[in-house]
């Protein structure tokens, strides 16, 4: 008996490891082949070509040469907020006399230039007086870490560099010194160590603020951790995951981290208290939202991985019309935008409960009919797609009961995207607790990249003022220092 379970074993680390298989080469062959999902019109063969009739009238357009090309008529672009150097160049021709030669005109020429990272060593010199005893000085601007020489905006230079553009420490260390200021990097670690404690009030309201949006996106990826102890492979670095929530009508962003855990109820715990509605993809932990447990949350799925799923099976006819019913939805989504052309919420919802029903289900049919076609079998990949779909077309038709609700996740994705920026130029968080660090800074980059703020006078501005506040400063004071609410002092 023992023998057989121990092959039954085999067998199914076997087809797991088949499977593993199957995932990596269809991930290689995508890029290898390059593909975009991107819709591009219908290209005609050249039979097509000549059989269609083109009108007399439309000249054939040549190409411009590199050299007759110019600007094309388009107007450059000019930089008004920038700082202007006015520089006035006179004749300086041997022939050339100012008082007999009569002026004609001015002709401005712009360049812009570049002036590498600038380093400012700022003495202050406090004076003190006394007067009848009492003592008088000059008062010093609070600054953000205790007992340090550095301010908040060079804090803030360092964090933009580090969160903002993933670039590693090391690196930000070679880029100041390589621009005149040598910095140890064990200070730069530590700097941006203290200053994550600083701003850990922040982080915890931006917690509550995008837990209070009604409408959110929730998604995880993955990030290297480097651990003490070696794992299963015996090596010192772990697969862990960051989570992340979006607050889609606040426009923030909120990472965190539990030891690099995927588990359901970490996702569970954060959504416990959680009224409104929650967009994700298929993870069976979000799946489970909006049951059972979750009286308060309904959830939309992203028809983006559904479409994805479809579009893996290559050259099935069936799937590719699955691809195009999902297409027209997005379609028809795309004809009108709330606020242009006197076109609300109100039209936009009708709009919807109009055009979608009919091609929701049209794809429920089509589903139907594939899964009883002849090599309808498990572990192909028309099975995965349709039994994908079939999971989420009950939360599919929530999408379309609201003007507002987006028809995928994409939104976050494209927060996830700095995650994955990390993963390729630092390779790896260093520990716990340096992933712990770099949510903090990641939820307040990414907000303010959402709501479109520069990070840098952000944090600058933050740092600073932090320093000021009391330690029992309330909630609502640091609720007022969120990227959705700031206004630079």
């Amino acid at each position: 008996m023992s023998t057989i379970t121990s092959m039954q074993e085999a067998l199914l680390e076997k087809d797991a490891d088949v499977n593993k298989q199957k995932r990596i080469n269809k991930g290689l062959s995508k890029l290898v082949s390059n593909k975009s999902e991107k819709h591009k019109p219908s290209v005609m063969t050249s039979s097509e070509v000549e059989n269609k009739t083109m009108p007399s009238s439309s000249p054939t357009k040549s190409a411009y040469a590199p050299k007759e090309r110019g600007n094309n008529g388009v107007k450059r672009k000019e930089y008004f907020d920038i700082e202007t150097v006015m520089e006035e160049l006179y004749p300086t021709d041997k022939d050339f006399n100012p008082v007999l030669a009569r002026f004609m005109k001015f002709r401005d020429s712009i360049s812009y230039e570049y002036i590498p990272g600038k380093f400012i060593k700022r003495i202050r010199r406090q004076y003190f007086y006394s007067q009848n005893g009492t003592v008088y000085s000059g008062k010093l601007p609070a600054k953000p870490l205790f007992n340090s020489n550095y301010d908040g905006s060079f804090i803030a230079g360092m964090a933009q560099l580090r969160y903002m553009y993933t670039m590693p420490v090391e690196r930000i260390v070679k880029y100041f010194k390589d621009n005149g200021f040598e910095l140890p990097k064990s200070t730069a670690h530590n700097l941006l160590k203290k200053a994550a404690v600083l701003l850990d009030n922040l982080y915890n309201t931006m917690r509550m603020a995008v837990l209070s949006d009604k409408y959110m996106g929730c998604d995880e990826t993955y990030a290297k951790v480097l651990i003490k102890e070696p794992g299963k492979n015996g090596l010192h670095v772990k697969k862990g995951y960051v989570w992340v929530a979006v607050a889609h009508n606040l426009g923030l962003v909120y990472f965190f981290y539990e030891d690099g855990s995927r588990k359901e109820e970490i996702i569970f715990d954060f959504l416990k208290d959680y009224k409104g509605t929650i967009q994700s993809d298929g993870l069976t932990a979000y799946r489970k939202l909006g049951k059972q447990g979750f009286p308060n949350i309904m959830r939309l799925p992203c028809l983006q991985h559904i479409k994805r799923k479809f579009k893996d099976c290559e050259k099935d006819p069936d799937a590719e019309e699955i691809v195009s019913l999902i297409n027209r939805l997005y379609h028809n989504n795309h004809l009108h935008t709330i606020g242009v052309d006197g076109w609300t919420e109100a039209k936009e919802l009708r709009f919807r409960q109009k055009y979608a029903p009919p091609i929701l289900d049209e794809i429920q049919e089509k589903l139907s009919k594939i899964t009883k076609r002849p090599g309808y079998i498990p572990d192909s990949d028309i099975y995965e797609a349709v039994t994908y779909m079939q999971n989420e077309m009950s939360d599919i038709w929530n999408i379309f009961t609201s003007p507002n609700y987006q028809l995928d996740n994409n939104a976050i994705e494209r927060v996830n995207r700095c995650i994955s920026l990390m993963r390729h130029n630092s390779l790896f968080f260093g520990s716990h607790a340096g992933a712990n660090r770099a949510v903090i800074y990641y939820s307040l980059a990414c907000s303010c990249r959402q709501r479109g703020i520069n990070f840098f006078e952000y944090i600058s501005d933050i740092m600073n003022r932090s320093a000021t506040l009391p330690p029992t400063a309330s909630i609502e004071a640091y609720r007022e220092l969120l990227p959705d609410k700031w206004h630079k002092s």
